[in-house]
């Protein structure tokens, strides 16, 4: 089969596969076929292989995505000149914090003398934590 003839043709099927999937409320995919003169058997064959297309797609921006996920623990180095110590308990409240942010057990006190570099690093880390 000439390369353009089976461009068509998929360009033409990819477009029923959305029209199908898009259809009414309450309408059978089956009824959607049968009512616009569409070869159920066709119309199948023709979703199997766009769905394996984009499967086969996804696989390596999944493959990326979990070597990114082997990190379980990420050293921060905080210049000395933009930390207060506050040394508190975990029952004691922190001293005069403007925000605090609390997540998976973490709890992190920010005063109005953080640096704008240090609290995006803190926020970078504690949304992968």
């Amino acid at each position: 089969m000439d390369q353009s003839i089976h461009d068509i043709r998929r360009a033409n099927w990819l477009n029923i596969v959305h029209q199908c999937q898009e259809r009414s409320e309450g309408v059978s995919a089956k009824q959607w076929l049968s009512d616009n003169g569409v070869n159920e058997k066709s119309y199948y064959y023709w979703l199997r292989k766009f769905r394996k297309e984009t499967y086969e797609q996804m696989q390596p921006m999944v493959a990326r995505e979990q070597t990114g996920t082997d990190i379980t623990f990420a050293e921060m180095t905080i210049p000395e000149k933009t930390v207060s110590p506050c040394i508190t308990s975990p029952d004691e409240p922190y001293e005069n914090p403007v925000a605090v942010i609390r997540y998976n057990g973490l709890t992190i006190g920010i005063s109005n003398e953080i640096s704008d570099g240090l609290l995006s690093r803190i926020l970078k880390e504690v949304s992968h934590a």
